[in-house]
């Protein structure tokens, strides 16, 4: 049986008492509140820490969804199952997409937003999708506040801004009108993680030229949860086949897939380029009110 290392246990229960205990204790410290990614390489003695802060009893103070006037700000304790559930976040289907996906319910009821994006798994869907709309993410520490953007959030795998004093608290998604999104994943089978999976978001002018356009892929190697060069090639063109086909190709080759038992890097790549297709197919339909 693979157990972790030994570790001393703590529970707070507020965002001040965890920063202020994560300065005292330092990078020997961890916060945890689904803990799906972190307790299983814990075990394979991948990750090893002295201390691991409890954070559930935060979900009240940052389990939220807030819509504002062009903005909505998600709380980084927000469940899984919460975002999938929400009416809120109707103007985003990319979310729902996504979560629908994610492992199963059981970790879709404990699993956090917070968690998942700190985890910075380059194979981890919701990082893909925060990119992919341009999100912020709040970070707190004992000097207050800071704003990063979700492209400076992830600075490696597993690795991202959040210091070791400083906690995530809130992702900020801005609300943009003619507007929308889809995600799609392949997986082996349900509840697995992807072969690849890939999100997009798209806006269309007054003239139904693409004013933006944004994808992101997990799975296929670091830094492609947002992929740079697709909003350049389709901004200002009418939406079309030809046009996806151009982001697919980019899109392919800007990853950087390995092949292992999910498949080939070579099958990984196609799945790049034909899933980017797709999604933005698919958003572009939901804009003009053809797509679910």
């Amino acid at each position: 049986m693979q157990v972790p290392a030994p570790f001393e246990y703590r529970r707070v229960g507020s965002v001040p008492e965890a920063v202020a205990l994560l300065d005292r204790l330092g990078d020997t410290a961890r916060l945890v509140a689904g803990g799906h990614s972190l307790l299983p390489m814990m075990k394979l003695r991948l990750a090893n820490f002295e201390y691991l802060i409890d954070i559930n009893d935060l979900h009240d103070e940052l389990g939220y969804i807030r819509a504002e006037p062009g903005l909505i700000r998600i709380g980084a304790m927000t469940r899984h199952r919460e975002l999938l559930e929400s009416d809120q976040l109707a103007a985003f289907p990319v979310f729902r997409d996504a979560e629908r996906v994610i492992a199963d319910p059981v970790v879709r009821n404990r699993g956090t937003l917070g968690g998942s994006l700190c985890q910075a798994d380059p194979s981890e869907d919701l990082s893909a999708v925060c990119t992919t709309l341009d999100a912020s993410c709040v970070i707190q520490g004992v000097d207050g506040q800071r704003v990063v953007p979700m492209g400076e959030f992830h600075q490696g795998p597993y690795e991202t801004a959040v210091g070791d004093a400083e906690m995530l608290t809130e992702v900020r998604l801005p609300v943009r009108p003619n507007g929308s999104s889809a995600y799609e994943k392949v997986e082996r089978r349900a509840g697995d993680w992807a072969v690849v999976s890939a999100g997009a978001a798209v806006w269309l002018d007054g003239d139904g030229l693409i004013a933006d356009a944004r994808v992101g892929l997990a799975a296929v190697g670091p830094n492609t949860a947002g992929i740079e060069g697709i909003g350049d090639a389709l901004r200002g063109r009418p939406p079309g086949e030809e046009l996806y086909a151009r982001a697919g190709d980019i899109a392919a080759e800007a990853c950087s897939p390995v092949t292992d038992r999910r498949g080939s890097a070579e099958y990984k790549r196609h799945l790049a380029r034909e899933l980017t297709v797709r999604v933005l197919r698919r958003a572009v339909a939901r804009i003009n009110g053809q797509g679910v």
